[in-house]
């Protein structure tokens, strides 16, 4: 399974929605997701990938990871674990 694959099953998990419902052009908050599940969409990546997302839930205007879609997650994620390894 791909990045992109974990990251849409994931986000989809959250929404409860299926993983086709999620497209790469999706916001988080079209999907149904508020800043609690935000937070538990994030530590559910950081867990399943062994990252640490630069995201601070309190001020998410102020952080470095782009959360505007799903194409900008997963592209974020692909780019920490690439730092990773």
């Amino acid at each position: 399974m791909s990045i992109r694959d974990k990251v849409i099953a994931i986000i989809a998990e959250q929404a409860v929605l299926e993983p086709s419902d999620v497209t790469m052009d999706s916001t988080l908050e079209s999907l149904g997701i508020d800043s609690l599940g935000l937070v538990e969409s994030i530590f559910a990546i950081e867990e399943e990938f062994d990252i640490t997302i630069p995201f601070n839930a309190n001020e998410p205007d102020k952080s470095d990871f782009d959360i505007t879609n799903v194409a900008a997650i997963v592209a974020g994620i692909e780019k920490l674990t690439a730092e990773k390894t």
